[in-house]
């Protein structure tokens, strides 16, 4: 089967979040189960390293139609890990600083959506399954049903839509139709909802299928608290909904290979090996360290969607403990200055580290014991995953993906592989630190629920194959 995997950012090349795992991970995991699947996202001339820009390949040049606009589309092509990757070229929109949050986001992914299909026929690769994500892709599949099913070369074509996280929808005024997105009136209504522009609502109308990144998120996303209003055409499309929970890619984050850990480490080697790597980051954060005192790590964006609020409410309950707490991430400011006061009210016990490092992430999944994601809603995470691989149990409310990957552990059978919550409460969230504490300090249990958390399979392949079957059946 052939697919085309269309996204906004992915790994190796470009990463602000999850999306950019899922694209650098999932095609690796079709590839390795027989299928040819290809990537295509834009060329951010000012993001991506030069090192992968040498390279790149040029394939050639075309025009995008865009409302009265006629822009140039040029296509660069990259091979990593026997993945073939197309870039997609178009200084004005993407030779910026950051890829999102421009002024003229409606009109830099409406391109980016059109330039996909105008691309495959510079490259000659009309795929079976059209798999896009988001909704800075999710116009493609309307502009394929509008503009191109004419041509014999797309009439074949299967769609897919994944929602990645509802809460981010590409909301914009309807003056933006005949301006931008140059739709005929007959298809205005793919696109419209509550009296706006909707990219992700004209990606779920337009697609044979929609897919989001968790069983449970599948089916919150039906409840008006989690839609942010896309309930109704959802549920209306529920036959059509399905859930297919995100995996990690399992050679990149291998605690036994990692180069950024201190020192590397695998089941049979952790409970001493973290240490190392705890003392070696409490030296490097400037931080005490005691072999007994419990690191709690929380690698996150600073939002409320994170639970920073639950957290807020009882930091200094957790910190008048006998623990240490990290937290690396940026995000909004109330949260930055949450961060920072704690810092200052604790200097030997906190650490604040107000940035985005992929290194000193590794380095905390490394070290840390525990991992608290206290999330408000979560469609999938990975970083839960992440930590679980590298022996840091983690601490999670039940929602989403959270659910769906972590079973709570047991102490009486010595099943489970982390402490959960239900209810978005931040009493329930500390009753889940106590008991993650207690069993730190009870070695029967805490080698038990680390070999749990370390045996899991949180790879691609099983997912991989629950997509192959969605695409197989409306192939």
């Amino acid at each position: 089967m052939n697919i085309l995997f269309v996204t906004s950012e992915a790994m190796p090349f470009i990463r602000t979040g999850g999306l950019g795992d899922v694209a650098g991970a999932l095609p690796k995991s079709f590839k390795n189960l027989g299928h040819q699947c290809r990537v295509i996202l834009p060329f951010y001339k000012d993001e991506i390293k030069p090192a992968f820009k040498d390279s790149f390949r040029f394939v050639g040049a075309t025009q995008v139609e865009l409302g009265w606009r006629k822009q140039y589309c040029g296509v660069y092509e990259s091979v990593f890990d026997g993945i073939t990757y197309y870039f997609v070229d178009n200084e004005y929109y993407f030779k910026r600083k950051g890829l999102y949050g421009h002024f003229d986001d409606h009109e830099r992914f409406a391109f980016f959506s059109k330039a996909v299909l105008e691309a495959l026929k510079l490259v000659d690769y009309y795929p079976d399954i059209l798999h896009t994500n988001d909704w800075h892709t999710a116009l493609t599949p309307v502009f394929l049903d509008v503009f191109y099913r004419n041509d014999y070369r797309y009439k074949g074509i299967k769609t897919v839509f994944t929602i990645h996280n509802i809460e981010f929808q590409g909301r914009y005024g309807t003056d933006i139709i005949p301006d931008v997105l140059g739709l005929p009136e007959w298809a205005n209504n793919l696109v419209i909802n509550s009296d706006c522009v909707n990219y992700m609502k004209g990606g779920i109308e337009a697609s044979n299928v929609v897919t989001t990144v968790s069983e449970t998120y599948a089916t919150e996303i039906l409840d008006p608290f989690y839609s942010y209003g896309l309930e109704g055409i959802l549920s209306e499309r529920r036959f059509k909904l399905h859930g297919v929970v995100n995996g990690i890619d399992t050679k990149l984050y291998d605690p036994s290979t990692d180069k950024a850990l201190f020192v590397n480490f695998d089941k049979k080697t952790v409970a001493e090996k973290k240490k190392e790597n705890k003392k070696a980051l409490c030296q490097m954060l400037n931080l005490s360290y005691d072999e007994n005192r419990p690191m709690i790590a929380m690698v996150t964006r600073l939002t409320e969607q994170k639970g920073l609020d639950l957290v807020a409410q009882v930091i200094d309950e957790i910190m008048r403990a006998d623990v240490q707490v990290v937290v690396l991430g940026t995000g909004d400011w109330k949260y930055e200055n949450l961060v920072k006061r704690v810092e200052s009210d604790y200097p030997n016990k906190f650490r604040g580290i107000l940035q985005f490092s992929s290194d000193i992430a590794s380095k905390l999944y490394g070290a840390s014991d525990i991992f608290l994601m206290p999330s408000k809603f979560e469609p999938c995470g990975l970083s839960q995953m992440i930590a679980m691989t590298y022996g840091s149990i983690p601490i999670v409310r039940e929602t989403g993906g959270l659910k769906d990957t972590v079973e709570a552990y047991n102490p009486e059978t010595k099943t489970g592989r982390g402490f959960t919550f239900k209810t978005y409460n931040c009493y329930d969230m500390l009753d889940a630190v106590w008991r993650t504490y207690a069993a730190y300090h009870d070695k029967d249990n805490w080698t038990a629920v680390t070999e749990n958390a370390m045996s899991g399979d949180y790879g691609w392949d099983r997912s991989a194959r629950k997509y192959l079957a969605i695409y197989e059946n409306i192939k």
